[in-house]
């Protein structure tokens, strides 16, 4: 019996070596290859996701932070959100943020040029007019040129994709949420198809694109594994990772909470299946990883949001800059 033990970790080793270089080397693991990894031991798995992160992208973490600047009311129905007019939850609700506050507060984030600021607003999509005062805003810090201001704000129009640009927008964030097999499990009101597509819009506007998912839904691993490989596929740059917070008043009020090994776990396959992405771990972090935070480097994140969630306190921008110094890891200037 102890020879077969033996045997069965000299032979896991290995599969995680070669697997390990395979990534390395640039091509993400297979589905099947993942769902291996879903069962191999924790220790092994992120030591090996710290290789892989290493190799790409050394001790350098990408920061960025957001600004709610329009919240509430949204016509989705996305059984998650605290924001959904479908939902019965108790947050502040407010129209567009007028320019003056937009201005500042962007400014305020991105003053140390450590950080990208991504602009956040409810609703399927923003108006137009609403579009043109941010592309304004965006416009008038950057003098036309390329900002580090990120933009999300719903399904938007090619022409629209261009306006942003063209003010100096230099990423657009579009989550996938989920496989496109579980996605009708949360949200009814836009398909998985159609957030498809607006990732595309931007990609072709031009845009840098930041999509990704949340994870705790109910979801298999292979709807995991699946979303980890549409976005392989779509090619997109940075892929946010999000823990579910169950939000009272919301569907999924009651959804039993992710364990901190399994959201660890989440992080280090992804970074088996997406190598050379940056993958930013952003809500739900401090509620579910709690004291094993400074472990999400080790299962081989390289992006952090810092700061306030939407509608959800989140860690302070000095813990988060103290905790990356004590690892001897750095911030990389935006």
């Amino acid at each position: 019996m102890t020879f077969v033990v033996k045997f069965s970790a000299l032979f896991e080793e290995v599969m995680i070596d070669q697997v390990k270089e395979k990534c390395i080397s640039g091509t993400g693991c297979s589905a099947d290859e993942a769902l291996a990894l879903v069962e191999w031991d924790e220790n092994e798995l992120l030591a090996a996701a710290t290789e892989i992160r290493k190799a790409f992208f050394g001790n350098s973490i990408e920061l960025c932070s957001i600004i709610n600047a329009k919240s509430g009311r949204c016509d989705m129905d996305c059984r998650f959100c605290s924001q959904s007019a479908h939902n019965s939850t108790e947050i502040d609700v407010y129209p567009f943020m007028d320019s003056r506050t937009l201005e500042h507060q962007i400014r305020e984030d991105i003053k140390d040029g450590n950080r990208k600021c991504g602009v956040v607003t409810s609703g399927g999509k923003l108006s137009t007019t609403e579009l043109k005062e941010l592309a304004g805003v965006v416009r008038k810090i950057g003098g036309g040129e390329k900002t580090a201001v990120c933009a999300s704000l719903g399904r938007l129009t090619p022409e629209e994709l261009a306006m942003l640009k063209a003010s100096g927008v230099t990423r657009f964030h579009h989550n996938m949420e989920t496989s496109e097999n579980f996605y009708a499990e949360i949200c009814t009101t836009q398909s998985w198809k159609q957030r498809l597509e607006t990732v595309k819009a931007a990609q072709a506007a031009g845009l840098n694109v930041c999509s990704g998912g949340l994870f705790g839904m109910g979801e298999r691993w292979e709807d995991r594994i699946d979303l980890a490989i549409a976005l392989r596929e779509l090619g997109v740059d940075s892929v946010p990772i999000n823990f579910l917070y169950a939000h009272p008043g919301t569907p999924l009020k009651r959804q039993k909470p992710l364990s901190a090994a399994e959201a660890l776990r989440i992080i280090a396959v992804y970074r088996f299946l997406l190598p050379d992405v940056t993958l930013r771990i952003c809500g739900g972090r401090a509620h579910i990883l709690g004291d094993r935070q400074s472990e999400l480097f080790a299962a081989g994140a390289n992006g952090l949001m810092t700061g306030n969630y939407l509608t959800v306190a989140g860690s302070q921008y000095e813990s988060d800059l103290e905790m990356i110094e004590r690892l001897n890891l750095a911030v990389e200037p935006v």
